[in-house]
């Protein structure tokens, strides 16, 4: 009898890691859905569709992206099953959500696990051209004179353009007002229409209206020049060199997804985006590609999240 239980638990060992390895390999088996928390045309829905279609070509199975603007589609992905069957797309927005928001029925740190980063994106600090300042110093100096009269779009409460937006204006020390918008098309149209004044737009969106003249470009934050803006300065050479931030995409799952699961993911998605065409849809949008592993990436999102965090309580904004 001892000899048949030992036996048993043998075996059982011995086929523990095939098992996991059989149902990491069979990911997946059914639909995978792509949560956007963001309008449809935002850089995030457009990363996502471009990884679903080629993640549907290679795992053979549909994959769809469902936009659900605002903390109403990060709740649905946090109550979700950790299967690996429903993912999120989003930006580093989502480190500060408990930051800006009381009282969430998730915790955006906790209730997620890290897939992998797809992309970052050098963002211009964009105004309307009526404003009557050609360079950021002016702009500050203007804004100074104005305290509260000004208004700063962002895609969103949760977007990388609202933080990188905090941060000028705590960086810069001027009263400007934010006005969240559902996506970074409503943010660029209100920028355009003059409803608001200033705007931390991402390159790629905001590159077609800054060379046709609708919005001005006044700094950029790459550390050197872009090619295809050769006349927009950086924040050090515009006078403000102690401004730095840098912007993150990239895909969440619920947290307790299976590693294996999560690993396989990953590993998938840093495939296909070796893809040409996935690299030039990338150029065209300004964005710099950026793969990691699930526990890199993880690394970031709490870095991220501490440091942020303590942005937003110095500006005042913490809410909690």
């Amino acid at each position: 009898m001892k000899f048949g239980k030992m036996l048993l638990l043998c075996v059982a060992s011995l086929l523990a890691p095939v098992s996991g390895a059989f149902a990491q390999a069979a990911f997946p088996t059914q639909t995978v859905k792509i949560i956007v928390p963001f309008s449809a045309g935002s850089n995030t829905d457009i990363f996502a569709r471009v990884l679903a279609d080629k993640l549907g070509t290679l795992w053979g199975q549909t994959v769809i992206v469902e936009n659900k603007p605002g903390v109403p589609g990060t709740i649905s992905v946090a109550s979700s099953a950790a299967d690996g069957y429903t993912l999120m797309m989003t930006t580093n927005g989502h480190t500060i959500l408990s930051a800006i928001n009381k009282n969430l029925p998730f915790d955006p740190i906790k209730d997620f696990t890290g897939v992998t980063e797809v992309a970052s994106v050098p963002l211009v600090l964009t105004t309307t051209p009526e404003l009557p300042a050609n360079n950021l110093k002016e702009f500050i100096a203007f804004a100074k004179g104005k305290p509260g009269m000004l208004n700063f779009a962002s895609a969103g409460l949760a977007s990388s353009n609202y933080i990188a937006g905090e941060l000028f204006k705590q960086t810069a020390k001027i009263d400007i007002v934010h006005i969240p918008y559902r996506g970074t098309p409503e943010q660029l149209t209100s920028l355009m229409r003059g409803d608001t004044q200033l705007s931390m737009a991402f390159l790629g969106t905001a590159l077609t209206f800054i060379q046709s003249g609708k919005i001005h470009a006044l700094a950029i934050t790459t550390p050197q020049r872009f090619p295809s803006l050769p006349d927009v300065p950086t924040f050090a050479e515009a006078g403000m060199p102690e401004y730095h931030y840098s912007s993150w995409f990239g895909v969440l799952a619920p947290a307790r997804t299976p590693a294996p699961i999560v690993k396989k993911i990953s590993d998938d998605i840093a495939s296909v985006m070796k893809n040409s065409d996935v690299l030039k849809r990338w150029e065209t949008l300004g964005a710099i590609p950026v793969t990691s592993t699930p526990e890199q990436f993880n690394a970031v999102i709490r870095s991220d999240a501490e440091r942020y965090g303590e942005l937003l309580k110095a500006a005042g904004v913490n809410t909690k």
